[in-house]
């Protein structure tokens, strides 16, 4: 794995304000050389903060007609919960910006008429209509990942063991409600040019103390990087036991 990038900001909406700014500039840089940008976003309450920054800081340098917007995650809850990262997505950001409708891909939901493994193959299909060369998935130029107290990332847990050969897991039994969610699986997080950590509080100072020390993947934090750089942004308490910060 690439040796990862590491901002460390005052506070959690400093962490908000320099993601923000950070995926505005990377964004705008990728559509220079590409057709379309694929841009996976992440729930959480530093992840909603980045996005509601994104929001008010948006300075018109991203053409967004031509970014994909994806999750990393989902909670399988009716569509319009508001335990739904698309629907605090929505509120914080899409709702006021320039992404069409058309390139906005959310997970399925529970009240669509699926249960969560047919859910589960239809997000596939939908990841397979922009599949690469090298996958049947798109190629994410930036993945925005969370992390919780437990180091676990996306709907990914420590202790939970998932197939490799799922692009999609279906989650059942989520230690932490709600218990059914949808997933995007470590290769596919692994296949991203850029995965960028958002991390604010003391309660993830003992799992970014692990995710910077001898055996990082004991935790699904540790076991993901992007395949061309990896990038942290974390404030001070979350970082005090790993730079004293």
């Amino acid at each position: 794995m690439n040796r990862p990038i590491v901002n460390r900001l005052p506070d959690g909406a400093a962490v908000a304000d320099a993601v923000a700014v950070a995926v505005l500039e990377k964004l705008a840089s990728v559509l220079q050389v590409k057709p379309q940008a694929h841009f996976v976003v992440t729930g959480g309450t530093v992840g909603i903060a980045s996005l509601a920054s994104l929001a008010r800081l948006d300075d018109g340098s991203v053409d967004w007609s031509r970014v994909h917007v994806w999750w990393g995650d989902e909670r399988f809850v009716e569509k319009t919960s508001e335990d739904r990262n698309a629907v605090q997505a929505r509120s914080a950001w899409l709702s006021r910006s320039a992404v069409p409708e058309s390139n906005i891909h959310e997970f399925p939901a529970s009240d669509q008429g699926l249960d969560l493994q047919a859910a589960s193959q239809l997000f596939e299909r939908e990841l397979a209509r922009f599949s690469s060369a090298d996958a049947a998935y798109p190629e994410f130029d930036l993945l925005l990942l969370g992390m919780g107290p437990d180091g676990h990332i996306a709907s990914l847990f420590p202790g939970h063991e998932h197939s490799s050969e799922l692009v999609v897991v279906a989650v059942e039994d989520s230690p932490k409600p709600p218990p059914m969610r949808l997933s995007l699986n470590y290769a596919v997080i692994n296949a991203a040019a850029e995965v960028w950590f958002t991390v604010a509080g003391a309660d993830k100072a003992d799992a970014v103390s692990v995710a910077f020390g001898d055996d990082p993947e004991s935790l699904p934090v540790g076991r993901v990087a992007g395949k061309a750089r990896t990038v942290w942004f974390v404030d001070q308490t979350a970082g005090v036991k790993t730079w004293g910060c």
